[in-house]
């Protein structure tokens, strides 16, 4: 049962302008007992810069566990513990979910708001509607990233993704998707070189295949259209064909004949799926 202080502060670090963190945000960390942050390093320099010197404790995914184990201890004492993470928001793509299912009804939790790049990115970029799924950041291997695309296919969806393999998520939605699809993206949000770019996918290849390509990125992939429509039936249908126990390479034939569709193309879907 929990009491009407609270004891846990998930508290918002800026993305990249140390402008955006509150007074509120400052004050709370001064005054609890513990910091949790991800990296004590990346953590000391920010503090530093508020004056702030209350004491860290590292919490990030390879420790989450056996963290929230001392925490839940700490807090049973009457500790105030502060959770926050390398930039933006914690729980969000960042650790903290262990710790808050575990302590969510034992005390009182409240959150700081503040910087959260998902967010930041949203308000910038041209939508149609209020509607978008997150998927945090992608998974590394080709088809479950599609498995990803797929399940989102009728909704925009927003990911984290790294400089290094950003060309081949890209690519990757290319073949899934289409060269005509949609895609924006947001790169070192906040920071003196913020950049938005959105068009086609091809369009967004060609231009980081010619430009440098660093800092923290933020994707949006937007729903398939009316337009983009056949590409997800040719899916579909390569599917169905392939729980009726057809071979890829049938599968490619059959669909290349019946549809005008490229039979390599469709061939390596297949090969995905």
């Amino acid at each position: 049962m929990t009491n009407d202080t609270p004891q846990v502060y998930i508290v918002a670090t800026p993305i990249g302008n140390m402008a955006d963190f509150s007074s509120r945000a400052v004050d709370t960390l001064k005054t609890v007992d513990i910091i949790a942050c991800e990296d004590s390093r990346t953590s000391a320099s920010l503090l530093k810069n508020y004056g702030i010197n209350t004491p860290l404790k590292s919490y990030h995914k390879f420790n989450e566990k056996q963290r929230t184990e001392e925490f839940i201890k700490l807090l049973s004492q009457g500790k105030k513990i502060a959770l926050i993470s390398d930039a933006g928001t914690p729980c969000i793509s960042d650790p903290g979910r262990i710790l808050i299912n575990e302590i969510f009804d034992k005390v009182k939790i409240t959150s700081i708001p503040g910087a959260c790049a998902v967010i930041t990115f949203l308000s910038m970029i041209p939508r149609n509607t209020e509607e978008f799924a997150f998927a945090g950041f992608l998974p590394r291997i080709k088809n479950q990233q599609q498995k990803v695309f797929e399940k989102f296919v009728n909704i925009d969806t927003v990911f984290y993704e790294s400089a290094n393999r950003l060309l081949d998520t890209l690519e990757n939605i290319k073949e899934f998707r289409g060269e005509n699809t949609r895609i924006a993206v947001g790169r070192e949000l906040t920071k003196v070189f913020e950049e938005i770019k959105t068009g086609t996918v091809c369009e967004i290849i060609d231009y980081y295949k010619q430009n440098i390509l660093k800092g923290e990125i933020v994707c949006m992939l937007y729903a398939q259209d009316t337009a983009e429509g056949g590409e997800f039936e040719i899916i579909e249908k390569i599917k169905k064909l392939k729980n009726l126990n057809y071979s890829d390479k049938d599968i490619s034939v059959i669909l290349s004949t019946l549809y005008g569709v490229n039979k390599n193309k469709i061939y390596k879907q297949a090969l995905n799926l």
